[in-house]
């Protein structure tokens, strides 16, 4: 067994509560898992993360198991986010899309997700969905058209229904297998070589939605590069986001047993897709427009589902907040919070779970829900006036110092993971656990959302000082160039509209 499949089975026995994503976090370990759960930035990839009601009008011409399904992807992604002026510019991008489309009589319903998520699918009745985190990345029409007519083009070629087929199939021959035969190892090496098959006819599929779709954007008059541009800012946030968290890029072969193609040659393909439509330069793109429509969108966390600003989680919904060690940076998930050092070599986890109120915390961290606890360091303690108890566990490469502390009607979780647990960084750890306290409602009230803002580049304005005027944790620079599609040394032009967040 691999040293990432020995630390996932530690946490096998007693997966975290799921609940409305007002209490919803993730988190994963060790340091590969917590990054693999955390870094989805490809197009279609259907994670699931969050809840709102949807107006009857959306519900009109659906099924009731369209229904079903349209609410479950909803809520797993934080609710419909409303714009108004958002809503009508992609109503009309659709419009003119549909138009150039091989399909014109097909219709589409467009749900903007409220997630900070960089992510977009499709569902066969033509449900498309797009989170405001991936509208925060796009600079103008034409990009996000890309991304529009990407998602039509599954629709269109009937790929969610394909996928659905095969997944079916290859889910009946492992059972065969393992009922049948009676070999249960046998059965799980058939899923595996049928879920490579799986990964590799989706690649297909990806390449040749990119393909329709920059036809369709083409025909409908928009920069047929648009997808290429996106692309490319797609994988740099991507890069950026993992390094951000202590991690490294995918590796080649993980990338290529994912569902999507690498995202070099994705943009590779779409720049030849393009140059069939015509030559750089022409198209609409529409920039002004664009930004106008996604000016002061709420960009990262939600505040209301818990937010990180710099080394700190506030979820002011629930009541409490965490500071994490000096190093470390954070990722509000949809199933935890996760964090990690820019070395890699220390993470953490903090999520919830139902505990009965007749156990002690002692009791659950000795119950076996992770392996390798040393027994003889659990203890009791309190946390800011709450009952917590702490514990260390080991694993072959990895060591743990928990924490289970009864906060309402749940237990917070705080695990800690290290490479190497000295007493000096288990001291740290400690520290770090002992900042879990409640909120006071006017803390709570005063919380404000991080927004994009558009803003005009002034007389001696340059990247770095607006890069400067980001009101992010890290990466200041880094993360104005990637939101504004800049290479490092850009200059700025007097007079043009750039991205910043800021409150």
């Amino acid at each position: 067994m691999s040293e990432k499949a020995r630390n996932a089975s530690m946490l096998r026995r007693d997966a975290p509560r799921r609940w409305p994503r007002t209490a919803l976090f993730a988190l994963a370990l060790p340091l590969a898992l917590m990054l693999a759960d955390c870094s989805s930035a490809d197009l279609d990839q259907a994670s699931l993360p969050l809840s709102s009601a949807s107006s009857a009008s959306e519900y009109a011409d659906m099924t009731p198991a369209q229904r079903r399904e349209h609410e479950r992807l909803v809520a797993s992604y934080g609710g419909a986010y409303n714009d108004p002026e958002l809503k009508a510019l992609i109503q009309q991008v659709v419009e003119r899309l549909v138009a150039a489309s091989e399909r014109p009589d097909l219709k589409y319903r467009v749900t903007v997700l409220n997630s900070p998520a960089i992510n977009a699918f499709a569902l066969p009745d033509g449900s498309l969905y797009v989170t405001r985190g991936l509208l925060a990345l796009a600079n103008d029409t034409s990009e996000m058209s890309s991304v529009l007519s990407h998602e039509m083009a599954h629709v269109i070629a009937r790929h969610a229904n394909i996928r659905e087929d095969q997944v079916k199939q290859a889910v009946l021959v492992s059972r065969v297998i393992s009922d049948v035969v009676n070999d249960p190892d046998l059965g799980a090496l058939a899923m595996q070589k049928s879920q490579r098959t799986l990964a590799s006819f989706s690649r297909g599929q990806e390449l040749e939605a990119d393909a329709i779709g920059v036809g369709i954007a083409s025909r409908a008059g928009f920069d047929p590069y648009g997808a290429s541009r996106f692309l490319t800012d797609m994988g740099r946030s991507s890069e950026m986001k993992s390094t951000g968290l202590g991690g490294s890029s995918t590796t080649p072969d993980m990338d290529f047993l994912s569902s999507h193609p690498a995202t070099p040659e994705r943009i590779s393909i779409a720049i030849a897709n393009a140059r069939q439509y015509a030559a750089p330069g022409n198209g609409e793109r529409d920039r002004t427009a664009y930004l106008s429509a996604i000016d002061g969108m709420v960009y990262g966390d939600d505040p209301k589902e818990g937010f990180v600003r710099g080394r700190k989680f506030f979820h002011p919904k629930l009541g409490f907040t965490f500071t994490a060690p000096e190093g470390f940076s954070l990722e509000n998930t949809s199933q935890a919070v996760l964090g990690a050092t820019g070395s890699g070599r220390e993470a953490l986890r903090l999520d919830a779970v139902r505990v009965s109120p007749d156990q002690s915390l002692a009791q659950y961290l000795s119950s076996g829900w992770i392996d390798g606890v040393e027994i003889n360091t659990v203890e009791t303690l309190t946390v800011n006036g709450f009952t917590a108890a702490t514990a260390i566990a080991r694993g072959d490469q990895w060591s743990f110092r928990m924490f289970a502390i009864r906060f309402g009607s749940d237990v917070y979780r705080l695990i800690f993971a290290a490479r190497d647990l000295t007493p000096e960084l288990d001291q740290r750890f400690r520290a770090a656990a002992s900042t879990f306290r409640r909120v006071s409602s006017g803390e709570a009230e005063s919380v404000k959302p991080l927004r994009v803002r558009v803003v005009t580049v002034g007389f001696g304005d340059t990247a770095d000082k607006l890069a400067a005027r980001m009101q992010v944790p890290d990466q200041h620079m880094e993360r104005f160039l990637v939101l504004n599609g800049l290479d490092a040394g850009a200059k700025l032009k007097y007079g043009d509209k750039v991205k910043i967040i800021s409150e």
